[in-house]
C-alpha cells in the first residue's frame, strides 16, 4: 500500500485527571501530527496503552479519532493478542469499519514456537478484510519472528502487506529486505534510532512514537530518506537522537507524553502500572523540544 509509505504514528490515548479517556485532548492529538506532515495514524497500538483501555474506551478512542480524522490520512486499527480465537473474533467488519488496515502483534507472554507464530498469522489473514501488517516487538513479547516466517507468511498471503520490525536489530530487518521476493512488500520500522537508516536500506517508513511528538521534523526526516538525500536527512536524525532516545528511558507513553504535555497537547497522565516520568527525565526532554519545535 503506497499510502502506508512515509511515517505513521502510533497514536498515545489521552486521559483526564480522573483517568478516562480525555477526547478534546485526542482532537487536538490528530490536528497536530496532521498539520505536522505525518503520512498515517496509528490506533489503540502499545504506545495508546490498549492494555489497560476496556471494550467501551477503545470504541470511543476509535470513533474519535476516525471523526477528527474525517477521511485526511489512512488509519492503521490495533488488533492482536495471545489468544488466536480472540483476535479472530475482533476482526470482524463492524469493528474495522473506518480503518484501512490492521496492525496485529505477534503473541506475547505465551512465547510460541515460529510454527505457532505461524499458523496465529495464518488464521488471522484467513479471517480479516483488510490488509495486514505484522509486529514484531520481542522485547515485549518475549519471542522473535523470524524472518523466514516472516517472509513465508509474505509469500503465502497477499493481504500481509508488510511488518513493523521493533526487534532494534538493523541487520534481521535488512535480512527481511532481502530476502523478500515481493516488491510490495513493506518494512516498516518500529524503533525511531534506527528508522532512517533502514529507510536508507529500503525500508518503506517507520510507526514511529517521537513523530507524534515532533511531526514535522520527524517525518521530513522520513521523505528525505525515502529520497535519500542523506545528508540532509541525517543532519535531522542528529538533532533529534537526544530526545529520542529521552522518550523510551523511563518506558514508552510517559516520555511521549511529557513531551506532547510541554507542547501543549495534552495532560501528562498514564494509568497504572504505568508512571509519568520523573521531574529530571521531563526537565530534560523539555529542554530538547524547546530545541527542536
Amino acid at each position: 500500500m503506497q499510502s502506508l509509505l512515509g511515517t505513521g504514528v502510533a497514536l498515545i490515548t489521552p486521559f483526564n485527571e480522573d483517568l478516562s479517556v480525555d477526547v478534546d485532548s485526542l482532537v487536538n492529538l490528530v490536528n497536530y501530527v496532521t498539520k505536522g506532515g505525518v503520512e498515517y495514524l496509528v490506533v489503540l497500538g502499545t504506545t495508546g496503552e490498549s492494555a489497560t483501555l476496556t471494550k467501551e474506551e477503545k470504541e470511543l478512542v476509535k470513533q474519535t479519532v476516525i471523526k477528527a480524522n474525517a477521511g485526511k490520512l489512512p488509519l492503521v486499527l490495533g488488533v492482536g493478542g495471545n489468544d488466536t480465537n480472540a483476535v479472530l473474533a475482533e476482526l470482524n467488519p463492524e469493528n474495522l469499519k473506518g480503518f484501512d488496515a490492521v496492525l496485529s502483534v505477534s503473541p506475547y507472554y505465551n512465547k510460541p514456537t515460529q510454527e505457532g507464530i505461524y499458523q496465529h498469522f495464518k488464521a488471522i489473514a484467513q479471517k480479516s478484510e483488510l490488509p495486514i501488517l505484522l509486529y514484531n516487538v520481542p522485547g515485549r513479547t518475549g519471542s522473535n519472528m523470524a524472518p523466514k516466517t516472516v517472509i513465508r507468511l509474505a509469500n503465502e498471503f497477499s493481504n500481509i502487506i508488510g511488518i513493523k520490525e521493533a526487534a532494534g536489530d538493523l541487520v534481521q530487518a535488512m535480512e527481511l529486505i532481502r530476502q523478500s521476493t515481493r516488491k510490495d512488500f513493506l518494512v516498516i520500522s518500529g524503533d525511531d534510532a534506527i528508522a532512517l537508516p533502514l529507510v536508507l536500506a529500503g525500508g518503506a517508513g517507520v510507526i514511529s512514537v517521537i513523530g507524534q511528538g515532533l511531526p514535522r521534523p520527524f517525518s521530513e526526516m522520513i521523505r528525505l530518506g525515502l529520497k535519500h538525500e542523506v545528508t540532509k536527512a541525517f543532519d535531522l536524525q542528529y538533532q533529534m537522537m537526544p530526545v529520542i532516545d529521552q522518550i523510551f528511558e523511563q518506558g514508552n507513553p510517559a516520555g511521549i507524553k511529557a513531551l506532547l504535555n510541554k507542547a501543549g497537547v495534552i495532560k501528562n497522565i498514564v494509568r497504572l502500572p504505568l508512571v509519568i516520568a520523573d521531574e529530571d527525565l521531563t526537565s530534560r526532554i523539555e529542554k530538547e523540544y524547546i530545541k527542536l519545535k
